[in-house]
């Protein structure tokens, strides 16, 4: 088994100019103008264009604007400052810098159309840390 990123933008080109400067990740297939596959996470990333204000799941109204999701992604890296710094420089916006937590260090950010997303650098033992409180 294996899942996909499906990543709903109101600016498909946009979108693939964001994730490709602040991830390093690259375009794989276009599907027509409004599909991209991105390549280079475990998971393969699909940006969709979809229009602020149509309908999406629960007959809620699609918004760019920050927004509260209870699903979100954790980028594992290996240097959270600099991954936030590059992150910021492609239109992220830092929500909370960088901190230290038993874990390791996480920041958390949106991207350019309001999705959250934290930046996690782990520490050696990672979430085995948390097992000791």
């Amino acid at each position: 088994m294996t899942f996909l990123l499906n990543i709903d933008v109101p600016d498909v080109e946009a979108a693939t100019r964001f994730y490709t400067e602040a991830f390093d990740l690259k375009v794989g297939r276009r599907f027509g103008s409004d599909f991209v596959e991105l390549l280079g996470w475990p998971a393969n990333v699909y940006l969709l264009t979809k229009k602020a204000g149509t309908i999406g799941a629960g007959g809620d109204k699609r918004r760019y604007e920050r927004h509260w999701s209870p699903i979100h992604i954790d980028v594992v890296v290996d240097d959270v400052d600099l991954a936030v710094t590059r992150a910021v420089g492609a239109g992220a916006k830092l929500e909370a810098a960088a901190a230290d937590a038993p874990y390791g260090r996480i920041a958390m950010l949106a991207d350019p159309f309001g999705h959250g997303f934290c930046l996690l650098q782990f520490s050696p033992r990672g979430y085995d840390a948390l097992l000791d409180t």
